[in-house]
């Protein structure tokens, strides 16, 4: 089995993060979907796996790309902050950037909010923000992604406590 840790939207704020990152040592890879405002070589210093990271409507450093399409456990992912997809057409225009890559699975960020769509051939995945949550209990949020011997994903979205 294959798991990784999918954040977003820490906005320098990496302490949640890190403190996740410790429960998880198993991990194999580690998705941020942007807004990490500066945290991204404290991020890569924190773990031995690989670390995909874009860049955010907030993030200034030429250093990250606006998207990335990966190979994970035999999958396709593909990910961006979302943006520049959610705020001109909606998740249709970021399933379709996806789809457009053969990826089996999108992870955006930006909304603050968790989000989980599976079903058919992409799976949607938001794991909403670690440090500046926007949704009703305002628990910040992370996720996990498994990709079982059978090549099946189990996706979960995590309250941080």
């Amino acid at each position: 089995m294959k798991k990784a840790l999918i954040f977003s939207d820490s906005h320098g704020k990496n302490e949640n993060m890190l403190d996740v990152i410790k429960r998880f040592p198993e991990v194999e890879a580690i998705f941020h979907a942007g807004d990490i405002e500066g945290g991204a070589d404290r991020l890569r210093e924190a773990v031995d796996c690989p670390v995909y990271i874009v860049r955010g409507n907030c993030d200034f450093t030429p250093k990250l790309s606006p998207n990335l399409t990966v190979e994970f456990g035999a999958k396709k992912i593909a990910i961006c902050h979302g943006h520049r997809y959610l705020d001109l057409g909606g998740l249709d225009k970021l399933k379709y950037w996806a789809l457009e890559r053969e990826a089996d699975v999108v992870i955006f960020g930006h909304t603050h909010i968790p989000y989980l769509e599976q079903g058919g051939k992409l799976t949607v995945i938001n794991p909403g923000s670690i440090s500046r949550p926007r949704q009703d209990k305002r628990i910040p949020t992370y996720a996990i992604m498994e990709i079982g011997t059978d090549g099946q994903f189990h996706f979960s979205l995590c309250e941080y406590r």
